[in-house]
């Protein structure tokens, strides 16, 4: 139950490998089916498995430990921050180098790269946000660098036949610009922030549309348009997430985020879906296992 497709398990600890083991056991105790460590930067996987793997070692159940080691996966992208995009090749040959050793090992987690990203565009302007983004830093040439590293990593999922995280805020035509020009429509859109029109036109191309905690804080003069966006989506093409430590469902909205609070999320589409959330958690859980071929 309770799949999650998107998470910063090392971002929600701080790095606290006990607090982490403490996460990781109540997800196993609720049975969670899928569990999904995100990547932003080109070198960060092999850490992130290896804090992975550190904190489920402090789980003394073996029965939870088990379920725990089951439930967890990677993906393995880089987020289009500015140093990244200026250093775009080398980003992308060190990414395709971690990838490498994370398979070409014996390791308990060398098959369990999932997926590609998140990767995308970002053309929200928050200089004093977490992410510091700044239009200021985006030039003609750092917008070009931008599209090309989304599409480079477009491209190395479909040479891995893997699905790509998508992360596209305030870009729509240009993502679906980047994702028609890469030719491979196989992946998430998510924490999913557009209407129902664009929502169609990912749909259309194959792509699945993820939905995090923001649905359960919509401002009341948006919240018709977001309920009838949570009823169109078909019941093969939606998944859920937290994006933790950010975007924390209500009633716990302005404390850190984790897994454990993706129940909440799910009560609230398994409302608007009007359908009970075990039927939605098999919607889901049967979506993630034909996506990533579990």
């Amino acid at each position: 139950m309770y799949s999650d497709t998107h998470f910063h398990f090392y971002k929600l600890t701080e790095g606290d490998s006990q607090k982490g083991a403490q996460i990781l056991e109540e997800m196993a105790q609720n049975r969670t089916a899928f569990a999904l460590d995100i990547g932003t930067k080109a070198d960060d996987l092999l850490d992130r498995q290896a804090y992975f793997a550190e904190s489920i070692d402090l789980i003394e159940d073996s029965v939870l430990k088990g379920r725990a080691e089951k439930m967890a996966y990677f993906s393995a992208g880089i987020w289009p921050d500015p140093d990244s995009i200026r250093d775009r090749y080398s980003c992308m040959e060190t990414l395709e180098e971690q990838i490498e050793d994370a398979t070409d090992t014996d390791e308990r987690f060398a098959k369990k790269i999932a997926a590609i990203g998140e990767c995308g565009l970002d053309h929200h302007w928050n200089p004093s946000g977490v992410d510091g983004r700044s239009e200021d830093d985006f030039d003609k040439e750092m917008f070009e660098g931008e599209r090309e590293m989304f599409i480079m990593q477009i491209k190395l999922a479909k040479k891995l036949q893997l699905p790509v995280i998508i992360h596209s805020r305030d870009a729509f035509e240009d993502t679906l610009s980047c994702i028609d020009e890469a030719g491979y429509h196989k992946g998430i859109v998510h924490c999913y922030s557009y209407g129902e029109d664009e929502a169609k036109a990912f749909l259309d191309r194959g792509w699945h549309i993820a939905f995090g905690g923001a649905v359960t804080y919509t401002k009341k003069n948006k919240l018709y348009e977001m309920e009838n966006l949570l009823r169109y989506v078909p019941d093969d093409r939606i998944l859920l997430e937290t994006d933790a430590p950010y975007l924390t469902p209500v009633p716990f909205r302005g404390q850190p985020n984790t897994p454990l609070f993706i129940r909440y999320t799910y009560d609230f589409i398994a409302t608007k879906r009007n359908i009970t959330v075990d039927k939605l958690c098999k919607i889901v859980d049967e979506n993630c296992k034909k996506l990533f071929k579990l």
